[in-house]
């Protein structure tokens, strides 16, 4: 009885098998920083040939059905249960692996000696697809040939999220007189599908926090990246009167400084840029503003420890009522002992913008010990509190950062006037 004879592909994947041993017991020392370099050059071109060849097994896959061995409902079913990677992911790579086997020759040839990764094949397959199936109309085959062979060329200088920047204007480069038209169809067209999919949802916790998903258009998402990054940024303002080389190096200094993660530092921006937004910017709700009103006691607006409720339901502590009711748009309503309104907040409680002015121009920023945040990120503070008589002056006021102003609204800190304009906040015992 003869034995079946291997296919040769098969004996492949056991020879590499045994290469890959040998790399592994090999060992390391001698190996110097030149020779480590190529090596490594040499195995990332050698696994994107090898993820050509699997990518043609893959659509050589489809071919024979192998989901039938199984009963699988496809071969994208069957990789992904036999190879232990996810469902999304053998989908998307059976899906590249057709494309690329039925359609693209010079992107074949181009994975097959390594020059070209499964992420960037993929990027192009993507971007010829669309020109293949997107407005106005399909391009001339031509010109997708072109395409393709202009975006494989740029695959030698450029990572795939160039390529994907890249294959968005392929037609530019290769077919120009029909490349803006295409162009501005295309962008109307994602106007029109990232308008109709905007999506806002928020959820309470029952702990104090609020989560939420959004989705809007890429321009609204880049003009709220901006904003936020503005306020975020620990640079400060006082730097562009250095000569430009100190300034970047102060600069870069100011970033390294701020260790929080980029998205603590968006999310606190945020955060603030919802406080900084003023009922007059609104809209009108039902004939009434957008602002919001927080009753607490006379006692929790004297210092006391009983917490405020805002009109929307929510409890806040003392300390974050009395910050609020010191610079942000809101309505505080101070209760008497039998809930009567004592006192409603008037504009004459907030620093008007040439009392601003000159607390910029006198503080320069914020004014807690140590602290460098710049006047765009500081709130007015009553050095005398307004429930105790004082005035909303520019005397008896400061620039406060957002932090620092919540520091000095919580009792679990004393405030000491330095004599230089500046305070510091240390922490009861």
């Amino acid at each position: 009885m003869t034995e079946t004879a291997l296919h040769p592909i098969t004996g492949v994947a056991a020879r590499l098998h045994e290469d890959l041993d040998d790399g592994f017991d090999a060992g390391l020392l001698t190996l110097g920083p030149i020779e480590t370099g190529a090596a490594l050059v040499e195995l990332e071109r050698a696994a994107n040939r090898l993820a050509a060849l699997q990518s043609r097994l893959l659509a050589h896959a489809t071919e024979v059905r192998v989901e039938d061995e199984t009963g699988a409902p496809s071969t994208a079913a069957w990789f992904a249960n036999a190879a232990q990677v996810t469902r999304a992911e053998a989908h998307r790579r059976v899906r590249t692996a057709v494309a690329v086997s039925e359609r693209y020759d010079a992107l074949v040839a181009a994975c097959v000696s390594g020059e070209v990764s499964p992420g960037q094949a993929e990027v192009v397959v993507r971007a010829l697809d669309d020109l293949d199936d997107g407005p106005p109309e399909s391009v001339d085959p031509e010109v997708l040939a072109d395409a393709e062979r202009a975006l494989v060329g740029f695959a030698a200088e450029h990572d795939a999220r160039g390529l994907r920047v890249l294959g968005r204007r392929i037609l530019d480069i290769v077919a120009p007189a029909i490349g803006e038209a295409r162009e501005a169809e295309l962008l109307a067209k994602e106007e029109r599908e990232a308008a109709a999919g905007v999506r806002l949802t928020m959820r309470e916790d029952g702990h104090g926090c609020v989560h939420g998903k959004f989705s809007v258009p890429e321009m609204h998402g880049a003009m709220l990246t901006k904003m936020l990054d503005a306020i975020a940024s620990p640079r400060r303002d006082h730097l562009r009167d250095h000569p430009a080389a100190d300034a970047a190096d102060a600069a870069d200094a100011a970033d390294a400084a701020d260790v929080r993660p980029v998205w603590q530092r968006r999310g606190q921006a945020f955060v603030e840029l919802i406080e900084r937004m003023r009922d007059a910017d609104l809209p009108d709700a039902a004939g009434a503003g957008a602002t919001v009103v927080v009753t607490m006691q006379l006692d929790t607006f004297t210092g006391g420890l009983a917490a405020a409720s805002l009109d929307t339901g929510h409890r806040l502590s003392p300390g974050e009522a009395r910050r609020l009711a010191c610079g942000a748009d809101l309505v505080p309503a101070v209760l008497g002992t039998k809930s009567e309104v004592l006192d409603l907040g008037r504009s004459a409680r907030f620093h008007n913008k040439p009392q601003r002015i000159a607390l910029i121009l006198r503080d320069g920023g914020c004014t807690a010990e140590g602290c460098d945040a710049p006047p765009q990120r500081c709130e007015a503070h009553h050095d005398d509190p307004w429930s105790r008589g004082g005035r909303t002056s520019v005397a008896r006021g400061r620039l406060l950062c957002w932090r620092h102003h919540r520091v000095a609204h919580d009792p679990t800190y004393l405030a000491e006037s330095l004599g230089t304009g500046k305070l510091r906040f240390t922490r009861r015992i």
